[in-house]
Parts: structure tokens; sequence; C-alpha cells
């Protein structure tokens, strides 16, 4: 209405400027009205100013930490001031007094409190604190001595070695379970001791993050622990046995022992070889000691126009007339190819590791083959190889060769050495050199002996 009003006096005011009726325009959207929160009024009654700073002071005054609060208000404006002892006071003093009727806005000059003197209540807390820690002292006693019972029987029990060892395969074991039994019986005396003071939550915090920190651990040492692992089943499986020759991939030699981390063997060198137990668990194992029964081989090659057939059973006679090779299985001979300039035939003898060594076995068996072929007449070729040259290019006139003279006649001609061979040198018995060393380094050990996983009372796998 008082618009219309203004715009009418507009009108008679100006001159030349008709004014004509208008109507409300019906698409027209009536104004929101405003949030009574926004809106001041123009008037304020009298003693509204204390009447607010009233409330806001009783309502401080049941509020410990609120009641040195100075209130001041002035056209509804509330200022406050003072000290309050924690920060989160200020916040909280000043959205209370926001909510009272009529103010119109809060200034906020409220500082904290650092001085001693109004850390009481903090510190009283703490004292309380302290008091209910020291009336617990008798609990926290006996649930201690309640886990140091129980633990000191996890280890009595783990300390019978002799009953582990003679109920475990092997020592290894043995000291495995008692770790076992120490571990469960200490974790299982703390569960009880925090079941007895009511701290069981923090129990399972303690867990939770001790799983979760074994986890990391585990994928971080998992070689370590793979290793551990393969050591606990070869000492359950038993290999090989001490002194075994064997061959693990493609690393060959006498085992010494089998520690909780490596199987240590000598090499026929007679150097110590240290191969982790996680490689040797997966690995192809070749134990050449399990059967005193072996087979050695060699390939010989006679000529193309001799009797391969007749050659082979001169051979396998001949290694049938040597003392050191065995009738059963009987030796053999096998025609494999046919070379360039030869029939490769292939012998094979067995021997009894026990009595006779393989490498001088097979060291006798093939000259005396040899030797027994070419009196016999075959010949032992060496590949032949033929050659072709341009007359135009020859330095040398063809006529320098030998006319007339064949290969048997050039070996004929050439003189040939005659060497004796002694009794020592026809000896095949087994060489045990690296056995004794083998035997010897297990004697000087020592403290390592006990280490050793290898039991002789338990059968090989």
């Amino acid at each position: 209405m008082r618009a219309l009003l203004a715009a009418i006096a507009l009108g008679i005011a100006t001159p030349g400027v008709a004014m004509l009726p208008t109507a409300p325009s019906e698409s027209a959207e009536p104004a929101p009205p405003e949030s009574p929160a926004q809106q001041i009024a123009d008037t304020q009654d009298a003693g509204a100013d204390a009447r607010i700073a009233g409330r806001i002071e009783g309502i401080f005054a049941e509020l410990p930490a609120l009641a040195e609060i100075n209130v001041d208000v002035k056209q509804g404006v509330v200022s406050l001031t003072g000290v309050v002892p924690d920060q989160e006071d200020i916040a909280r003093a000043e959205a209370i007094a926001g909510r009272v009727s009529g103010v119109v806005t809060v200034e906020n000059d409220l500082e904290r409190d650092l001085s001693i003197a109004a850390q009481g209540e903090g510190i009283a807390s703490l004292a309380d604190r302290i008091s209910g820690f020291v009336a617990m002292l008798p609990l926290v006693g006996l649930a201690f001595a309640v886990w140091a019972a129980i633990s000191l029987i996890g280890y009595l029990l783990a300390g019978l070695s002799a009953l582990w060892r003679k109920v475990a395969p092997n020592s290894f074991l043995a000291e495995l379970i008692a770790s076992a039994i120490r571990f469960v019986f200490v974790v299982g005396g703390l569960v009880v001791a925090l079941d007895i003071i009511g701290a069981s939550a923090l129990l399972g915090a303690v867990l939770g993050g001790a799983g979760v920190i074994g986890l990391a651990l585990g994928f971080a040492l998992r070689d370590t622990i793979e290793n551990y692992v393969a050591s606990l089943m070869l000492s359950l499986r038993q290999p090989f046995r001490a002194n075994d020759w064997v061959q693990i991939d493609d690393l060959e030699g006498r085992v010494i022992r089998l520690t909780s981390r490596a199987t240590v063997l000598m090499t026929l060198d007679g150097n110590h070889l240290r191969i982790p137990n996680s490689q040797v668990f997966k690995a192809v194992i070749t134990n050449f000691t399990r059967n005193p029964q072996r087979r050695f081989e060699f390939e010989l090659g006679v000529d193309a126009d001799d009797d391969a057939r007749a050659a082979s059973k001169l051979g396998r006679d001949t290694l049938a007339g040597l003392d050191f090779i065995l009738s059963d299985p009987p030796p053999e001979a096998r025609i494999k190819e046919v070379g360039d300039s030869n029939v490769v035939i292939r012998f094979l003898g067995w021997i009894n590791q026990n009595e006779t060594d393989w490498w001088k076995a097979q060291s006798q068996a093939i000259p005396s083959v040899k030797e027994a072929l070419e009196a016999a007449g075959f010949g032992l070729p060496e590949p032949i190889y033929r050659l072709r040259f341009d007359p135009r290019s020859a330095t040398l006139p063809f006529e320098n060769k030998a006319e007339g003279t064949t290969e048997k006649e050039r070996k004929a001609a050439k003189p040939v050495p005659q060497v004796t061979v002694s009794e020592a040198d026809e000896d095949v018995s087994p060489a045990a050199d690296i056995a004794d060393m083998v035997n010897q380094e297990r004697r000087q050990s020592g403290g390592e002996q006990d280490m050793d996983l290898l039991d002789h009372s338990r059968p090989v796998e």
C-alpha cells in the first residue's frame, strides 16, 4: 500500500506522465517471507538487554567451566569476556549465548586460562586415575602372578628335552615342539591375566596388530620361512645318509651333515659345499650310494667293413672275463649307430660299489675291450676327412703323397711304447679318500654334531 501511494505521489509530482492503473501480474510469484532468525526488530522493549544478560549469566552459572565469564548486552549485542579452562569452552559459550531469544549477535572475546590453577579439573582427573591404579595394584599383582605361574609351567614342560626327543623323530623337531609349548603357555597366561584385570579388549587389539605385523613379516621373510619348513621336511623324510655320494641337481659330492639351514657336502675335489635346504627340498636328488650295484658304460667304434656283431660279442665276453664285473646283471654290448667311418658300439658293465670303485672299473674296462678288439684284427679307425684341392692353387705337387701305404701299415711302422702295468694300476678297490675326509670332519665338528638332522636309525626315503 505504501508503495502504491508513493508511486501515485511520484506521478503527481512529475507533470506529463500519465498514471495508468496496473493490475497485478498473474505469473508473478509473491516474495518469500524472511526467516524470523534473520529479522531484527526496529524497536526494543525496555529492559530487554538486562533480561538477556540475566538469562545468559544464569545458564553460565550452572556450568562450572563457564561460571567466570563476564556478559555485557547492549541493543541485543552480547559481549563475552573472561577466561575459560579449555579451548572447547570458548565455542561452547558462544553457541549457548547465540541461542537466547533477542540476541542479535555475539562478540566472543574469551581466552583460555593457561595457568596451572585453572587446570585443576585435569589434574584432579589424573589424580583419580592414579588413585584408581593404586587401588587396582593388588589385582594387577594377582594377574601377574597367574601369568608367571602359567608361563613357568610351560617352561618346565618344554624343559623335558628327553621326553620330546623320545617322542619326536629328531632333535630339530623336538626343539620345535618345546618352543611351541613355551609360546602357547606364555600367550595363554597373558590372556588369563588380562581377563582378570578386565583388559580383554586390549588383548584383542594387541593380537590383531600382531597378526598384521606377522603377515607383513611373513611376506618379507618368505625365503627364510621356506628354508625353515624345508629343513623340517627333510629331517622327516631323510633322503640320504651321512657320507652318501649324491648329486643335487648339478651339484655333486658326499654328504657331511644336514643342519637346520643347509645341507653340507664335500665335493669330489675336497671342497665344502653348502646348499640351502629350500633348494635341496625342491631339487632332483641322485643317490649313488643307495644301491650298491651301479652300471658304467663307454663307446668304441670299429671299422665299417668289420663285423659289428662279432665285435660286440668279443667286447661283451671281454667284460665278462674281468673279475670286478658282475655276472648278474651280465655285461651288455649294443650297436648304437653307424658313424662317418665306423660303427659305434656301446658297452655296459655292472659293478658292486662296496668292493669296486666306479671310476677305476671304467678305466680298466675301456682299455681291456679296446686291446681285445685290436688283437682280434678289428680296426678302430679315427674320423677320416677327405680334402679336395684345386690344382691351380696347390702349392705342392700331388706326387708328394705316400703312394701304396695303408693306414694299418703306417700304424704298424710306428713304434709302440711298451708300458708295464703293475698290480697297483689294476687295483679297482673303492677309493676312500673323500669318505675318510667326511668321517674326520664329522668327528671334529664337536658341538655341531648335535645339529646334524640325519638319523641313521630311521629308514631312508
